[in-house]
């Protein structure tokens, strides 16, 4: 005897595996090691102020979040802040070093040895010419993170094969329309793979600047926390700056998309 099989309820079983795949397998996996974070802290009972469990952290974001919040917001502004005045410094640096002789041969070596300074070792210096306000803090964000903006700006620029550029100028292409045209989309990979190198220099820079002098913000209240002994709140103010970081680059992930729509289709990609 044949059986009738209802296809609603056949729709209604795979619903659940259909919703399981569609999760990132990275959600699986920070799922996993915060289970397995609590368990071997709880059953290792291990102190609190030396390694507190993931539902500690989180109970401290409830508790403590009218602290956390605005001194993210702080940070946040640093950041984004510092990281535009970067790209308008260092796209244009990067230009300018592409198109003239003495850019290339008397600036860009310096800005390449410059570099070889611990950006925390002239923190102290930006303390006290500007103070303890937020433009040290904006300027150390902004040497941290305008280098590999110029570094991947230049390489990218100068990627452009010699034949596409002979072409461009043999059909009566100006200056302009060859940079625009030809130079800026073929360099666009590389300029954003120095922009995603450089949020996370960002997100560094206005921490560390925190931690050297200030009166607010994330790295401030790491530092107070330490000076207390409360590692659970260092762990939710890192956990802050972890999310700060990994949002700032998602976005500009979606941004590069929308710049460059080409590239997900030359690599295969939805």
């Amino acid at each position: 005897m044949a059986t009738i099989t209802d296809p609603q309820a056949d729709r209604t079983e795979a619903a659940p595996l259909r919703f399981l795949k569609a999760v990132p397998m990275v959600v699986y996996t920070l799922v996993g090691l915060l289970v397995f974070w609590e368990l071997a802290v709880r059953l290792g009972d291990v102190p609190s102020f030396i390694l507190p469990t993931p539902t500690a952290i989180a109970m401290e974001f409830y508790d403590y979040g009218h602290r956390l919040f605005p001194n993210a917001m702080v940070t946040l502004f640093e950041v984004l802040l510092g990281f535009t005045l970067a790209v308008l410094i260092g796209v244009p640096l990067a230009v300018s070093i592409v198109y003239s002789k003495f850019m290339a041969k008397g600036v860009y070596p310096l800005i390449v040895a410059s570099q070889t300074i611990p950006k925390v070792a002239i923190a102290p210096l930006l303390l006290t010419w500007f103070g303890y306000g937020m433009t040290p803090k904006i300027v150390i964000v902004i040497l941290l993170a305008f280098f590999p903006i110029v570094i991947n700006s230049v390489m990218g620029l100068k990627s452009a094969p010699d034949e596409m550029l002979h072409l461009a100028r043999s059909m009566g292409a100006s200056s302009w329309q060859t940079f625009w045209k030809f130079r800026l989309p073929q360099a666009l990979p590389s300029i954003f793979a120095g922009l995603k190198l450089a949020t996370a220099l960002s997100v560094i820079g206005a921490v560390v600047a925190e931690f050297i002098g200030a009166d607010k913000g994330l790295g401030y209240l790491i530092v107070i926390a330490g000076a207390n002994f409360d590692v659970t709140r260092q762990f939710a103010a890192i956990i802050c700056i972890a999310l700060i970081g990994m949002s700032f680059f998602l976005v500009l992930e979606r941004v590069e998309r929308f710049a460059i729509p080409w590239r997900d289709k030359s690599d295969g990609h939805d």
